[in-house]
């Protein structure tokens, strides 16, 4: 009990918001994990099949792995920015996965030290093959939500997780009960209606997905819905009514360094240009190619005409995908593109 504690203390003295300790065994929702990605609702995002296997079993990560510590990093913005609007609020500072792995490799050193010898950590953001939220579950941090991000109490929704597993045998916290009840505000928000059932996202329909991991053609019946997101996606969070007294973060690197922009000027990025302004933002996992997509389907489902000249040039753009979107943005603002 005494190095569970110290393990606590610890990670909120990196500055973590919440921290719950769970067991490294087979993931709750394994099963769920291979119906939906043989369901194809992973779309292309290949990674999830070739990492099944150790998503399912943390201990496949860290063989011999006994403990699971996840962390909770609030991001809520502290005030609203009506610039930053067409961002999903997590990627409005500097990349969270540069603020959150080096304090959890500083949690894993922790542990490692206080356990004693032999002990081994391993630290995770989402970019390990671990089931990141399901783990957080387990840990007794909240519940999986019906819009499949992990609720708490405290907290709602607004935070990232980090994971540290972990040789060390530490005590295990309480999970925390299903409390969505009867509610369906998150399903019936969504733009594309991307939930198939509870609890059960396809991501090919989900905004999130079409704007940061697809990296092709938005299909037409879905570009209009772009309309208010050039990245990611809040709403199934903004209606969630665990959010309503969600705190703020204190954390001042996930604070906006600079205004957003109009939205025709980021129609002008070469890759260069991408590459110095989001640098040290999570927008650059879209690359030029998807930001300019999103952006040029954005204006066009907005009916931005000031916008044609610049999807004019773009037509021509080397990169296709980015020609192929001011195609679509132009005919929805009626501009004959063909």
């Amino acid at each position: 009990m005494a190095l569970t504690a110290a393990v606590k203390e610890r990670a909120l003295q990196l500055g973590f918001d919440a921290v719950g300790v769970g067991p490294a065994a087979r993931a709750e929702h394994a099963e769920a994990l291979e119906a939906w990605l043989e369901g194809g609702y992973a779309g292309t995002m290949e990674y999830m099949e070739r990492t099944r296997a150790e998503r399912a079993d943390p201990r496949r990560l860290l063989p011999g792995a006994r403990s699971v510590v996840a962390a909770a990093l609030v991001y809520k913005p502290a005030s609203e920015r009506d610039d930053w609007r067409p961002v999903a609020r997590y990627a409005w500072g500097r990349d969270y996965h540069d603020v959150m792995k080096p304090r959890l490799d500083r949690l894993a050193a922790f542990i490692d030290e206080a356990a004693g010898r032999g002990t081994r950590s391993r630290a995770a953001v989402d970019t390990s093959a671990v089931l990141e939220r399901d783990l957080a579950a387990a840990a007794g941090l909240g519940w999986i939500g019906r819009n499949t991000n992990l609720l708490s109490p405290a907290l709602g929704s607004w935070f990232f997780i980090g994971i540290v597993i972990t040789t060390a045998q530490l005590d295990h916290d309480e999970r925390q009960a299903d409390r969505c009840g009867t509610c369906t505000a998150c399903l019936d928000a969504c733009p594309t209606r991307a939930f198939v059932a509870p609890y059960v996202l396809d991501a090919r329909r989900c905004i999130s997905y079409l704007t940061i991991e697809h990296r092709g053609d938005v299909p037409d019946e879905l570009a209009p819905s772009l309309r208010d997101w050039v990245f990611g996606c809040d709403v199934c969070q903004e209606v969630c009514p665990w959010n309503r007294k969600a705190p703020a973060t204190r954390e001042p690197e996930l604070a906006p360094r600079a205004p957003f922009g109009p939205l025709p000027s980021l129609l002008e990025l070469d890759d260069a240009a991408f590459r110095e302004r989001f640098r040290e933002s999570a927008l650059g996992r879209a690359r030029r190619r998807g930001l300019v997509r999103n952006v040029a389907l954005a204006l066009g489902a907005r009916g931005v005409r000031s916008a044609a000249p610049a999807l004019r040039r773009l037509r021509d753009d080397a990169d296709p995908v980015v020609a192929g979107a001011a195609r679509s943005a132009l005919r929805m603002l009626g501009d004959g593109a063909d």
